[in-house]
């Protein structure tokens, strides 16, 4: 017998690299992102949403020669022979915005954007093929006072949510002084554009490998663990030592720091420029009380020089939580970005700036729950409980009256028949109050709240007094139904 594919059921399981969110998350994220929005909003930044999908051309992917692009982005030829795309970023479809209406949206263009976004790579442990994104840029002005604003909406932002001061830091680079450090140690111009490569990526693993892992990829090379051997970029020892320099230049004050810096970029002009750039962030945030405690000046910040063109920017909280061996560590880095004024020219061919910033919304919302700024459950809607079939109009008059009144609610709809089943129902949706009324109480006109919340602790721990003092369930009048919920609901 043929083995027929078509009549076999699907499996039930979600592709590899992806998840479902359930309630709890769901709404924790969406309380989260409308905070944030809320502070964008307040800074004059206008929402913007965005197709899922883009062509392949307007994304800045190149078709690898294969059947199907598959260099990092879900892509399909469509019937007209196009190739299109489901968005890697927000910022690639903000650029094309910027690029299609030009004539139409206001110079400089705020935007933020949030939703989901997809990466063709592979999974890993906590790392999925689709994530959220959060983000928020200008487009069309090249003031580094719109770096500024977007270092403090950022700072604005993480507290907004629950992130006290003294528990993040949002630092700031720039890297034309990077640029400016390499035109110092030698390696400007065309024909060194792979030993800036090289550095570019040493520089951008100083966390995982250390001085010494860097020293050696700016020298000769580094052979790790394994016995693999990485070439390095060929540096001589002063020319390393002017990288080094660039990567430890911090100083106790943001004005010490860059005078540091333009030591370091001597006669470079677009070092010279950079640290510029640098003191004017600064001394528009001073102005505006964003001081050290919640903004500094950091050459530390190195992961995205290679995409940036100017300040840079990463927010990193400070507090310490316990990995899954159960050692201490700080959380790290939530939210990057900088300025990117190449983007927008690919469509335009005129140069056109811009800066922003992304949030890692799942890592910030890991944050939140470990500072227990987000609660593990939801609570759930009070079920009204059927008894008896024919009176669903009743129940349906009751949860009526609680939804007017603002109250999450809900009748019982499946089969009301074993009512054990129906409490066992409100007690998977984590529902606070059960509303029960059968006949005799329907005749003295009253009903029954059940605190499921309160009778599960009960149960547990309470002691006789305390369930003298307030029992799990008390009978009210019909009339007062929704002051009693109420009540209930508060204590």
């Amino acid at each position: 017998m043929a083995n027929d594919k078509s009549s076999r059921r699907p499996r039930a399981e979600t592709p590899k690299g992806f998840r479902d969110y359930f309630g709890a998350e769901v709404t924790a994220r969406k309380a989260m992102l409308d905070a944030i929005a809320e502070v964008y909003h307040r800074y004059g930044f206008d929402p913007l949403e965005t197709s899922a999908v883009e062509t392949v051309e307007a994304l800045g992917k190149f078709l690898p020669d294969v059947d199907r692009p598959n260099e990092g982005v879900f892509a399909w030829q469509d019937e007209d022979a196009d190739w299109l795309a489901l968005r890697y970023d927000l910022t690639a479809p903000l650029a094309r915005v910027a690029a299609q209406y030009r004539n139409d949206l206001p110079s400089p263009y705020r935007r933020y954007a949030m939703g989901p976004v997809w990466r063709n790579e592979k999974p890993g442990p906590g790392r999925f093929r689709q994530f959220y994104q959060c983000d928020a840029d200008t487009v069309g002005s090249a003031s580094v006072a719109a770096d500024a604003e977007i270092c403090a909406m950022l700072a604005d932002a993480l507290e907004t949510v629950g992130i006290p001061r003294g528990d993040y830091v949002v630092r700031v680079n720039n890297r034309k002084v990077l640029n400016g450090v390499m035109e110092v140690a030698g390696l400007s111009g065309d024909d060194k554009e792979t030993e800036r490569g090289i550095v570019l990526r040493a520089i951008d693993k100083i966390d995982r490998l250390g001085d010494a892992g860097v020293r050696a990829l700016l020298g000769e090379g580094r052979k790790d663990e394994s016995g693999d051997f990485t070439k390095g970029a060929g540096l001589g020892h002063e020319q390393a030592e002017v990288v080094m320099g660039f990567m430890a230049a911090k100083r106790g004050t943001g004005a010490e720091t860059v005078a540091r810096l333009r030591e370091l970029v001597g006669a470079s002009a677009i070092g010279v420029e950079g640290v510029a750039e640098l003191e004017g962030i600064g001394d528009l945030l001073a102005a505006q009380g964003y001081g050290p405690d919640r903004i500094v000046i950091d050459p530390g910040v190195v992961r995205g020089l290679g995409y940036y063109t100017g300040p840079v920017y990463e927010a990193e909280l400070t507090f310490e939580i316990l990995d899954e061996k159960g050692r201490k560590r700080q959380f790290g880095s939530v939210a990057g970005g900088g300025r990117y004024d190449g983007l927008v020219k690919r469509f335009t061919g005129q140069d056109v700036p811009a800066t922003g910033v992304s949030i890692g919304v799942d890592r910030l919302l890991a944050a939140l729950k470990a500072k227990g700024g987000v609660q593990g459950d939801v609570a759930g809607p009070v079920v009204v409980t059927v008894m008896d079939r024919e009176r669903m109009a009743d129940y349906m008059a009751m949860v009526g009256d609680l939804r007017r009144a603002g109250i999450r609610a809900e009748v019982y709809l499946g089969n009301p028949k074993n009512f054990g089943n129906q409490l066992k129902y409100a007690d998977k949706r984590s529902s606070p109050i059960a509303v029960i009324q059968g006949g005799n109480e329907a005749a003295a006109g009253t009903v029954i709240l059940k605190d499921l919340i309160l009778g599960a602790k009960i149960a547990e721990s309470a002691t006789l007094e305390e369930w003298k003092d307030r029992p799990a369930q008390v009978e009210v009048p019909r009339e007062g139904l929704v002051a009693a919920v109420r009540k209930m609901l508060a204590q």
